[in-house]
């Protein structure tokens, strides 16, 4: 693995209004029109929106929301992740759990008065398992539902232009032409709440659900995040408004907040996470205590 050495403050790093001069350029991320990844990005999102349909979103929900699969601290399911490359991601090409030691770091570094309370990573929500192949190429893999930005289901796909890809990967969905959902609100009611409709299988959700299950002690605010952070033509776009409730005009400002260090903080110049495991341990104990169901 690539650790940060000795040298300037890695800190600076991290701060999204203080980037070094070498810091990647904050126009460059989330570049889905080409680079050295882009066949695998692509990729990975037209598995995921040809067999994400709201019946299989459905059986996902009933299948882990139970969290009967697996009894695990949750470092050990940060630990995990060193297997673990987001390939749907076209800004790394790193194990995610470096991604979110640099999210946290963000977070500490900026908002050192907010006691870290927000500093828990949603990455950590992949589903156990070893690193997913997902190469060109690849058949359906179940654990690659938990990869990739959220688009919401049940609603027209015509009207989700902020979707990525969206114009050349859900052709073959069996739901792109039901007429249930041809309508702006589909099977939704005006301003039902996000809460009330049903986004993408992923690892936000999944999170989530681990996370109240074990009931874990994390502010509202928090939860909210961890369950709609990757809902990028909400919160990035500004679509789906006419769906919003009260509440979620109250978190958007906290899910954008967060996304500045969710996505600005990616780099090559990897953090000590052995060193950093240990200072977050604390907030686990704090707010995912003990042995949680997965």
């Amino acid at each position: 693995m690539r650790i940060i050495g000795e040298g300037p403050d890695p800190s600076l790093v991290y701060r999204p209004n203080l980037q070094p001069s070498n810091a990647k350029d904050k126009t460059t991320f989330r570049n889905y029109e080409g680079g050295e990844l882009h066949d695998r990005v692509f990729n990975t999102y037209r598995l995921m929106h040809t067999h994400q349909t709201l019946d299989f979103i459905k059986q996902k929900h009933i299948q882990w929301s139970s969290c009967s699969h697996a009894k695990l601290t949750m470092m050990e399911a940060i630990e995990l992740l060193d297997k673990l490359v987001d390939e749907s991601d076209p800004d790394v090409d790193f194990p995610n759990s470096f991604h979110a030691f640099q999210t946290a770091e963000g977070i500490r570094q900026q908002h050192p008065d907010k006691g870290h309370d927000q500093n828990l990573r949603s990455e950590s929500a992949n589903s156990p398992k070893t690193r997913p192949s997902l190469q060109t190429g690849s058949s359906w893999s179940d654990s690659s539902t938990m990869l990739g930005k959220l688009w919401l289901c049940g609603e027209s796909l015509r009207f989700q232009d902020s979707i990525v890809f969206r114009d050349s990967t859900f052709s073959e969905n069996p739901d792109f032409k039901q007429s249930a959902f041809s309508s702006e609100y589909g099977v939704y009611k005006p301003n039902c709440g996000l809460e009330n409709v049903t986004m993408s299988w992923g690892h936000d959700e999944y999170l989530y659900q681990v996370l109240k299950f074990n009931k874990c002690p994390i502010p509202e605010e928090g939860m909210y995040i961890i369950r709609f952070h990757s809902f990028y033509p909400w919160h990035h776009h500004g679509d789906y408004m006419h769906l919003c409730d009260d509440k979620d005009m109250r978190m958007l400002p906290w899910v954008k907040e967060f996304n500045k260090f969710d996505l600005y903080t990616k780099s090559d110049r990897l953090l000590d996470a052995a060193t950093l495991r240990q200072h977050y341990q604390q907030l686990i104990d704090k707010f995912c205590p003990g042995v949680l169901s997965w």
